[in-house]
């Protein structure tokens, strides 16, 4: 769970000081909190609940787009912001869309509960999640979209009882010093959100993650529709045509505009979800044109103007990324193999890795997959600025040469790119900035 750039309002600034820690998982805080706002999560719209460790926000975007595209208004919570916290409350309008929270409307939601929690502990995102519920209960929509933060079991977003369906993107190791580094148990929290007699989609694991769930889903008798078992889907390489099978139906659907290999397997997740949602009724065409419409900035996104991509060669690519760990890692490898594999020429661009990462991280880890096949010319490591926990510049180079990259540190982004333009003389090259969503939030608000 990170943040993102833009400055925060005064009341979101006190709410920050109101527990010891940023994170501390437990429900009986935002319990209190909701009781003494007469429970608003009790007054929702039909909610799709979203757990996993990668993918989640990428099958919010393109549940969003395929329930739009049927008819439906749609709300949003996802986290974390990556310019403006507005963006996590996304709140359905008059016209088929979803918007971030009216900043006025979000300060006096925001004091409300503030006055409600009565200086009492509780943990930024537990009321802010709080803000959250009641704002959604004040307008309405037919379906509510909700990210988990960290986890499942014991997230803030966890205290809604009846979802309408929940879905499971795969699981991986992350967050360890709060869920834990063996893969079935960090499985386990998540499936926390299943709940009796609740239908809940389950996307592509590792059998060590998938067994807790499927145990999860007996013991409390939640059906499932798992990825493997009761779904599959196959890829066209061609033209990335995805061919679904559910049950004893097939579809064929376009792939998503949002680039990487990983973003097909998402897609395939966001359609089970879609066809299968209970009440709903959504057609084949509908996820079609939902799927086409989807867009979710931060994640493998093309910069083609402004101040960074002004310092680049014109025939350069600068591209932003914010997965943090090894299966993001693994993700974005993938999808620089396909880049390479796709170029009709034996001198493929150079990619340079501009990358900043938090000190919670396990930063080897996530630079592995590009030593493996060489597919990284080099890695700058930079500092996120104005974030404490960001590791310094040589932090992040030394990580990457353990792994076998050549790697040097940068005192900033600008430095870094200025660095690639100034010494790759080979072909247009390709710069990817990455390693955290602290980072991308601060390049997309210049480069909005």
């Amino acid at each position: 769970m990170e943040a993102g750039h833009r400055r925060d309002s005064a009341v979101l600034e006190r709410l920050k000081a109101l527990h010891p820690k940023r994170i501390d998982l437990s429900l009986g805080r935002i319990r209190r909190l909701l009781a003494a706002l007469d429970r608003p999560e009790t007054r929702l719209p039909p909610v799709v609940h979203v757990a996993g460790t990668n993918g989640k926000g990428s099958v919010i975007a393109m549940l969003r787009a395929g329930l739009r595209a049927a008819g439906y208004r749609v709300h949003a919570y996802t986290s974390p912001h990556l310019v403006d916290f507005r963006e996590r409350i996304g709140l359905a309008d008059g016209y088929g869309g979803t918007l971030p929270i009216d900043e006025a409307e979000l300060d006096e939601i925001l004091t409300v509960c503030e006055a409600a929690n009565a200086s009492a502990p509780v943990t930024f995102f537990e009321i802010t999640t709080a803000a959250a519920f009641l704002a959604f209960s004040r307008h309405p929509a037919d379906v509510l979209l909700l990210e988990v933060g960290l986890g499942g079991r014991l997230d803030a977003t966890n205290v809604v009882e009846a979802p309408v369906a929940t879905v499971v993107t795969p699981v991986s190791i992350d967050h360890t010093q709060f869920l834990g580094t063996d893969l079935g148990g960090i499985a386990a929290e998540k499936a926390g959100i299943l709940k009796k007699g609740v239908l809940a989609v389950i996307g592509p694991q590792e059998n060590a993650a998938l067994a807790p769930i499927a145990a999860r889903a007996a013991e409390i008798g939640a059906p499932l529709l798992r990825h493997g078992s009761e779904w599959d889907f196959r890829v066209d390489e061609g033209d990335r045509s995805i061919s679904l099978r559910l049950g004893s139906r097939d579809t064929r659907l376009p792939g998503p505009p949002l680039p990487g290999p990983h973003q097909l397997a998402n897609a395939a997740t966001a359609a089970v979800a879609l066809l299968s949602l209970p009440g709903f009724g959504i057609g084949d065409d509908s996820v079609r044109r939902g799927l086409r419409a989807a867009r979710w900035p931060g994640r493998l996104q093309r910069i083609e103007r402004g101040p960074l991509r002004d310092l680049l060669p014109g025939a350069a690519e600068l591209w932003l990324d914010g997965g943090h760990n090894a299966a993001a890692g693994r993700a974005l490898a993938r999808a620089l193999v396909a880049w390479r594999d796709g170029e009709a020429t034996d001198r493929p661009r150079p990619v340079h890795l501009v990358c900043g990462m938090l000190d919670t991280k396990d930063v080897s880890a996530f630079f592995t997959p590009f030593a493996e096949d060489r597919l990284v010319e080099n890695v700058h490591g930079v500092p996120i600025p104005g974030e404490k926990a960001s590791l310094s510049g040589e932090d992040v180079a030394a990580a990457a040469r353990k792994v076998g990259l050549d790697a040097v540190a940068a005192d900033s982004v600008e430095r870094a790119v200025e660095s690639v333009a100034g010494t790759d003389g080979r072909a247009p090259s390709r710069v990817l900035i990455c390693g955290s969503l602290y980072l991308a939030g601060r390049i997309l608000a210049r480069h909005g």
